[in-house]
């Protein structure tokens, strides 16, 4: 359904805009959904989703429910997110097993 993205485009502060998730697929652990740029001045700005997106939110009827992950190389107006649900578990999985990243001394 429709949603939208958070994401700052040639150094500008974040703005929203338009996308619509068109499936969703929770077998792919990195690669939730499917997203599908419908903002115009999105389109007119990047031509859809572009390197630096990588982590934008994803919000639906005003809640986060997951950030972008890929851009399909064939089109980009189309890419991948990842539920915000599926990112917790993740991280906590990365704790439990002691995988979490070390911070340099």
């Amino acid at each position: 359904g429709d949603a939208e993205i958070w994401t700052t485009v040639d150094g500008e502060a974040p703005q929203h805009y338009q996308i619509r998730i068109e499936k969703v697929n929770d077998a792919d652990p990195h690669r939730n959904m499917i997203l599908h740029v419908t903002d115009r001045r999105l389109l007119a700005k990047t031509g859809g989703i572009v390197q630096g997106m990588s982590g934008s939110p994803i919000l639906q009827n005003g809640r986060l429910v997951g950030a972008v992950t890929h851009v399909l190389v064939n089109d980009p107006t189309r890419g991948y997110g990842i539920f915000a649900q599926t990112m917790l578990e993740q991280a906590k999985n990365a704790v439990q097993n002691g995988t979490e990243a070390q911070t340099a001394e």
